[in-house]
């Protein structure tokens, strides 16, 4: 059986420590409200931007230098006539050496193709990873001072 779950990939040439505590402050890469501890195991956090998503999450994994995992407790897309996708879905970012840098693989475990939000779900998290947290780790990653204001 294949996993169709939306995921992308990116190459920095940055630690994976660094790369590691950059994906635990989306404070400075992902545009929105948190309140909640992001980077504690077990913690829980919520995520809102403007009255699109709302959501609920569970640090669920905290591996240093290779491995962050958020499970969805609740919530999720507001612009969607299934207000029930995200709950019990997974957002994983893996980390790899490569040579000097580090290779990120986002996953979201349940983001599948047959989810009314797939298309703007997939798009916008290619926004956040790709474009967003690849910018904040290479230009003001977090060993070269704060990023941009959340």
């Amino acid at each position: 059986m294949t996993d169709h779950s939306y995921t992308t990939s990116f190459r920095v040439d940055e630690t994976p420590q660094d790369v590691y505590t950059a994906i635990n402050d989306p404070r400075s890469w992902w545009e929105g409200q948190f309140e909640g501890p992001t980077d504690e195991l077990g913690g829980e956090f919520t995520y809102r931007y403007e009255n699109l998503h709302f959501s609920r999450q569970r640090v669920t994994e905290l591996s240093p230098g290779t491995k962050v995992a958020w499970l969805v407790v609740e919530g999720g897309p507001a612009f969607t006539d299934e207000q029930d996708e995200w709950p019990g879905t997974t957002i994983v970012f893996e980390l790899a050496e490569l040579g000097s840098g580090t290779e990120v693989r986002f996953t979201h475990l349940g983001l599948v193709p047959q989810l009314e939000c797939f298309d703007a779900c997939s798009s916008a998290w290619g926004h956040y990873v790709s474009d967003s947290l690849r910018t904040f780790i290479t230009a003001a990653g977090p060993d070269r001072g704060p990023g941009p204001p959340a």
